[in-house]
């Protein structure tokens, strides 16, 4: 059974990544994700704000007298709450592919651009084969149009891209107002890929305390459904690699994802709750699934349920959405 695929000009064994997610700061750990037999490896992201809050400390250490405005930089996480500082990061990289002989790709997180756009191509140099962009902004202001969030995100993802001579995927929220335009945008600016989707972990209110909770929420297969119909839409017309993000927790979750379209799939919540070793468990389970249904290549399954492809493209339109609230009845 041949279960090698193509994700951003990458060859790899199997569609099965270790998604991003703290594993990736324990060198033990990494080794655990290869001996498992992950495709490749997705650090989590290095933030905008890490790059600039690190830049503001610099500063207030160098010129005590230069932050007038003692608050304003206060909005910043400071530069102790990250895992991994900016240096440590490139090297982080640099020690996990002396460590294991698996494609490392490195993660940017940012809306805007600027200096923090500098460590793109130092990520590069420190051995990454490829880069996530991760565009995940919530816009709050009612004076910023859909346009500006749009214009300003392919205007960064083109800078990025003209940095570095490694591929880049762009990892994206599903709202927005025209997706597939959006995303044909994201590609002519010179993407490589699109990662589908980002996962938010909605703030909670404690009514007692009166405090906004932070929540965290690992993932279950039924959040794959909203990926599935996007691969499946925008694989039918837009050709690049395309990963899914969210809900791989069996082998039959990677297998729909790739039927809809995906070159890969990147498991997270699974590992963590299982450990690395679950990634072989999924590697033997996905080759055991297509062998019992008489596959012979994961490329023979790839796109066969797409929009184009499928026996009925509606279901993947508004008209589901009318049948399904049609057909519900009272037990």
């Amino acid at each position: 059974m041949d279960l090698s695929t193509y994700y951003l000009g990458l060859r790899l064994p199997h569609p099965l990544v270790a998604g991003a997610s703290p594993l990736v700061d324990d060198l033990s750990m990494v080794q655990r994700l290869a001996d498992a037999g992950a495709a490749a490896i997705v650090m989590h992201s290095l933030f905008e704000e890490q790059v600039r809050g690190e830049a503001l400390a610099r500063e207030r250490f160098h010129d005590a007298h230069a932050n007038a405005h003692a608050e304003a930089p206060s909005y910043l996480p400071q530069p102790d709450e990250f895992r991994l500082g900016s240096h440590e990061y490139l090297e982080q990289i640099r020690r996990i592919r002396r460590r294991v002989p698996v494609p490392v790709i490195a993660s940017l997180n940012g809306t805007t651009e600027g200096s923090w756009l500098r460590y793109a191509p130092l990520m590069e140099e420190a051995g990454a084969a490829a880069l996530e962009l991760n565009l995940y902004e919530l816009v709050t202001s009612a004076h910023v149009s859909s346009y500006e969030v749009e214009r300003d995100a392919i205007d960064l993802v083109r800078a990025v891209c003209s940095s570095v001579k490694i591929p880049v995927a762009v990892k994206l929220s599903p709202y927005y107002t025209a997706l597939p335009a959006f995303a044909r945008g994201l590609v002519d600016a010179g993407a490589s890929g699109l990662v589908l989707f980002n996962r938010f972990y909605q703030a909670d209110i404690d009514p007692d305390a009166l405090e906004v909770v932070r929540t965290l929420r690992l993932s279950d297969s039924s959040e794959l459904n909203l990926r599935l119909r996007w691969l499946a839409v925008l694989s039918a017309q837009l050709n690049t690699s395309y990963a899914a993000s969210g809900g791989v927790h069996e082998a039959r979750d990677a297998v729909r994802a790739i039927m809809a379209g995906a070159d890969c799939v990147q498991v997270v919540s699974a590992l963590l709750r299982h450990g690395p070793e679950r990634m072989s468990g999924l590697i033997s389970e996905l080759r055991e699934w297509l062998e019992q249904h008489e596959y012979d290549s994961l490329e023979q399954a790839k796109g066969s349920m797409n929009h184009k492809r499928c026996p009925d493209p509606r279901a993947f339109e508004r008209v589901q959405y009318v049948q399904v609230l049609q057909s519900f009845r009272f037990e």
